[in-house]
């Protein structure tokens, strides 16, 4: 694996976004491992990946989860299935 991952916060910013990436964050630390974060707000990036509804949540520009926000635990088990 990659020293580092990008977590990629999909969505317009909203109070729900920030909550997703305050998650993963929380999640990433859990876990002690190192992730970088990116924001992408353009819905028509967005769209693109395949998310329909946001808040998204992908890393390295795959896709894991849309359209909720996710619980910490709920990421740290995605991004373990992820990396295994």
């Amino acid at each position: 694996m990659e020293d580092s991952m990008t977590i990629q916060i999909l969505g317009s910013g909203c109070p729900n976004c920030q909550n997703l990436e305050k998650n993963a964050r929380e999640a990433v630390a859990r876990l002690g491992i190192e992730a970088d974060f990116e924001k992408v707000t353009d819905m028509d990036r967005i769209v693109e990946m395949g998310v329909m509804r946001t808040p998204g949540l992908a890393f390295d520009g795959k896709v894991q989860k849309s359209g909720k926000v996710f619980t910490p635990d709920e990421i740290v088990q995605t991004i373990k299935a992820y990396t295994a």
